[in-house]
């Protein structure tokens, strides 16, 4: 048995042993780079599904923008309409209002008084006129007191005046304001 040579036997007992470990090494080597390709694929297309829903985001939020700016340009708008609104209200409410405190000027006057001169500031109307007698202008300012629509008539002055035919007569300036009834329009 002294005669057996085992040297060429683990020789290629070894390069077999050392081919298996680089095989295994290769096959080893291989996967990772399968498993690291997998794993790059995979997180590259998450990013790409993630920027996709970012862009979608973005899109979503700039039509959101655009919708929040119209409501503001139609808050603004409807701000201005309704300034408009109450505009209009307040000129209907103070032209009838006009007109039916003209007309209980006229109702008011006693014959023998007429105005030469009326004017109307805020809620405060300025008379000017001329009476026959300083009882016309007495009873004229009762008349304006009575209504519903005028208040606080306050003369301010009487003159003795001559008409061209020579006759006397009273000039006179007195103020009267128009009531809180009158500004609103709200009593007939």
């Amino acid at each position: 048995m002294a005669g057996i040579n085992l040297l060429p036997w683990r020789e290629w007992l070894r390069e077999k042993r050392r081919k298996r470990y680089v095989m295994v090494l290769v096959a080893l080597l291989a996967v990772a780079a399968a498993g690291l390709y997998a794993l790059d694929h995979f997180v590259d297309r998450a990013v790409e599904r993630q920027l996709a829903r970012n862009d979608l985001i973005r899109s979503a939020m700039v039509q959101l923008d655009g919708r929040a700016q119209q409501i503001d340009q139609l808050k603004v708008r409807r701000e201005q309409l309704l300034e408009r609104m109450q505009t209009i209200e307040t000129l209907q409410g103070n032209r009838s209002g006009s007109s039916i405190v003209l007309d209980q000027l006229a109702r008011s006057l006693p014959g023998g008084v007429y105005f030469t001169d009326v004017k109307m500031a805020e809620r405060t109307i300025a008379i000017t006129g001329v009476a026959q007698s300083n009882a016309l202008v007495a009873e004229l300012m009762r008349n304006l007191d009575a209504s519903h629509w005028l208040e606080a008539p306050a003369l301010i002055e009487v003159k003795a005046g001559i008409e061209k035919d020579g006759s006397h007569t009273r000039l006179f300036q007195m103020t009267v304001h128009q009531s809180q009834n009158a500004h609103d329009g709200s009593q007939f």
